[in-house]
């Protein structure tokens, strides 16, 4: 009625005051001046969920006025006839204007808000015309290799270590592209605690009355002196450490001396501490990394993401911290060597030689080493803090601008970094160009929003990412609903991924021609680890790589040149990067329904549950653990999640993708599963990485098989009771994640 009011105020008032405007945002603070509405119906068709074309219909009303010339009583009729047919048609275009707003499609959105006179004014906004076809080819068109090529050359820097000033003046840089392309954009500031090398300038490995100072080092590792004779334990995997238990080597108390590669540097040193060892030394084998012997190695030890010293909440400088520590600190001295000075000591070394396959390398010896080769090692790194600024840009969508997909690189280097950080923070500003060009020249309206993030800090082990997703958890819930990492994605020719699997169907749409048979872990480095077990958004990390790592990374010989000399051409590489990052991330903004495959889930549940099944049933035969024990529960769970998923995807399939409301429950629910998965029953500052089965502690599924190995071995850490609480927990979580996919409480299923 307060429509109809308004139009007939307009028209006996003569002065027909409306018009249609593009509004280009959906306020995100909760302000209710604008409600969106959807004013007009699109005929949209995603043709197996690849393509989605939308069509927008626009209508516009011209209202007349006209005035009486007298006030005879037959126009005195007239005139009342004329008012009453105007009310009529008055409210009947208050009525319409309603209902369209309750029903139309998500091809057209409006904001609707009054000014000071109660006069509505419907602003429209049309989502684009383009298919999914004219979307890619304009986006392959306009990422182009010469415009790669000049943000290579900008965003390449000899020093930029995090928190330096060359990385704040990469990250102004950066800033400065966002502004120019018209994005919002804006800055978040860290205050981290970070070890750097000693003021020395090096630390110290003595060995036969010889001390060598090493420049390179590890972040995080435990300070001060430790003694105890070399034990060279080939890359420090617990199966490197078992070989040498079977040949009744006892690592406590020994310095162990490693490869680097394979595991991560604090992996090893993990590895290290849980058998007793006093120190470990880590070098570049010659035989894995082809390059100067006195090639200095950097890196960090803190096995986990994040401020170590802020465990679980972010370091913002306003913020009082208790005393508390990571988990993840070594507990034991670690540092990385030369490979001249590996092969020095090597050289000098006794005992007995290595198990066959340990001598392979390029050191012209290799030994296990004596009780009397006793080396010390003295690390006297400094804890320093350090400010850090992550860079952000955002392009708002069109209709559901609160839900967002985010981009993100590493912006900081132990060297020149230019694999590690150079072109990931180049594809990241060309990206942005690129749809934004596509939005202001072009028509393209993405449905959702896309941030792009710079991140700070990452060599300490995605420290700036991960403290970002411990400030804003609560503002990222259910929002973000994606994320792509572009650290390190060119060193090679060969595609390989680390994703959810519920992005492995859009990982393989976008490559088409390449078949994905194997799909790696994620790595503790890489900043889509936290997000995806810490935060629980679907992430992915992809590099073009070739068989045999990449040796430059953690060096200072990380250059152009050297990238160069190993793939040739950059350009193209990278734009082939880019174009697989950027089409996900158009396919994920583009689509009525998240390309996100819940099912994808059921496959991995079941493989594992079979393989707890399989060791239940023969620790059961053997007595070691009580028959009280039953698997029918999580197997029940199991089944709970299956057909969870198998009903949504169902639903999926014959849902109306004009029906707008039903798109967002659907999304809503998609975007719950990975947040489902991460345990409620474990606390993020004791153990962050919450996602049971790809997260890491004592919650995850990897934890209960190891557990059940651990019974089987009749090892002394074997604990029936804690292995029924893991029971208990892994069961419950996942049948927990099955009822909030399934929707409703009364959809649910209850079978447990």
């Amino acid at each position: 009625m307060d429509q109809a009011r308004s139009t007939i105020s307009k028209i006996f008032n003569g002065e027909p005051r409306s018009y249609t405007r593009f509004n280009l945002t959906q306020n995100m603070e909760g302000d209710n001046s604008q409600v969106e509405l959807k004013l007009s119906s699109d005929m949209d068709e995603e043709v197996g969920g690849n393509g989605v074309a939308e069509h927008a219909n626009h209508q516009s009303h011209q209202s007349y006025i006209s005035k009486p010339h007298q006030r005879a009583p037959r126009n005195v009729c007239f005139m009342i006839a004329a008012i009453l047919l105007i009310f009529v048609i008055g409210y009947l275009i208050g009525y319409l204007a309603h209902r369209k707003a309750e029903v139309a499609s998500p091809g057209c959105a409006s904001a609707v808000s009054t000014n000071g006179d109660d006069e509505i004014i419907i602003q429209t906004e049309t989502v684009s015309t383009l298919d999914w076809s004219d979307i890619t080819g304009l986006f392959k068109s306009k990422l182009t290799k010469d415009s790669i090529e000049k943000s290579l050359s900008e965003f390449s820097s000899d020093s930029h270590q995090a928190g330096s000033p060359g990385d704040e003046a990469l990250g102004n840089k950066v800033l400065k592209r966002f502004k120019d392309y018209g994005m919002n954009s804006w800055t978040d500031e860290h205050f981290v605690k970070v070890q750097n090398s000693p003021l020395s300038g090096a630390n110290r490995v003595t060995f036969r009355n010889k001390t060598y100072a090493e420049s390179g080092f590890l972040s995080y590792s435990a300070l001060g002196s430790a003694q105890g004779a070399i034990l060279y334990a080939y890359y420090g995997e617990m199966d490197d450490l078992r070989r040498l238990e079977d040949l009744n080597v006892n690592a406590a108390g020994r310095v162990l001396l490693v490869r680097a590669g394979k595991i991560s540097f604090a992996e090893k040193v993990a590895n290290a501490a849980s058998v007793n060892a006093s120190a470990v030394l880590i070098y570049l084998d010659p035989a894995d990394y082809t390059l100067d012997r006195d090639t200095d190695l950097f890196g960090h030890v803190h096995l986990g993401c994040g401020d170590p010293y802020t465990p679980g909440f972010p370091s913002f400088n306003h913020t009082q911290f208790p005393p508390v520590k990571s988990s993840g600190l070594p507990s034991i001295p670690a540092q990385t060597i030369r490979a001249s000075t590996a092969a020095t000591i090597m050289g000098k070394m006794g005992g007995r030689d290595p198990p066959r396959g340990w001598a392979d390398g390029g050191l012209q010896m290799y030994k296990l080493g004596g009780e009397d080769d006793v080396a010390s090692v003295e690390v006297n790194n400094v804890l320093i803090e350090k400010k850090i600024h992550n860079v952000f840009g955002v392009i708002k969508g069109f209709i559901d601008a609160d839900r967002y997909v985010v981009i993100g690189a590493q912006r900081d280097a132990w060297g020149p970094g230019y694999a590690k950080s150079t072109v990931g923070t180049s594809l990241l500003v060309e990206l942005a160009r690129t749809f934004t060009e596509m939005i202001n020249k072009d028509g393209f309206k993405p449905r959702r929003s896309i941030v792009f993030a710079s991140w700070s800090a990452g060599e300490y082990g995605a420290v700036g990412a991960t403290e970002w997703l411990e400030g804003y958890l609560n503002s990222l819930n259910m929002k973000a609903f994606s994320y792509i990492s572009l650290d390190g994605t060119v060193r090679g020719f060969n595609f390989k991924a680390s994703a959810s699997p519920m992005m492995y169907d859009l990982i393989q749409s976008t490559l088409k021609e390449v078949s994905i048979s194997r799909w790696n872990s994620f790595l503790m480095a890489d900043s889509a680890y936290p997000f995806q077990t810490f935060s629980g958004i679907p992430s992915v990390t992809f590099r073009l790589t070739s068989d045999k790592e990449y040796p430059f990374l953690g060096t200072h010989l990380d250059t152009k040149m050297n990238l160069e000399n190993k793939i040739f051409r950059i350009g193209p590489l990278v734009k082939t990067a880019g174009e697989i990052a950027g089409q996900m991330a158009l396919r994920l903004v583009h689509d009525h329904l998240l390309r996100l495959n819940v099912e994808k889930y059921s496959n991995i549940i079941r493989a594992q549950v079979a393989q707890i099944n399989k060791e239940v049933y023969s620790l059961q035969m053997s007595n070691r653990i009580p028959k009280t024990l039953k698997m029918q529960w999580l197997m029940s769970a199991m089944g709970s999640y299956s057909r969870a998923s198998r009903k949504l995807t169902m639903l999926i399939q014959n849902s109306d993708l004009q029906d707008s409301e039903q798109c967002r429950i659907i999304n809503d629910r998609i975007m719950g599963v990975e947040k489902d998965l991460l345990s409620p029953y474990v606390s993020p500052r004791e153990s962050p990485f919450r996602h049971i089965l790809l997260g890491s502690g004592s919650h995850t599924v990897g934890a209960l098989l190891s557990h059940l190995a651990a019974i089987k071995e009749g090892s002394a850490s074997a604990d029936i009771d804690l292995l029924k609480n893991q029971f208990a927990l892994t069961t419950w979580t996942i049948q927990s994640c099955a009822n909030a996919l399934a929707g409703n409480v009364w959809e649910m299923d209850n079978q447990i």
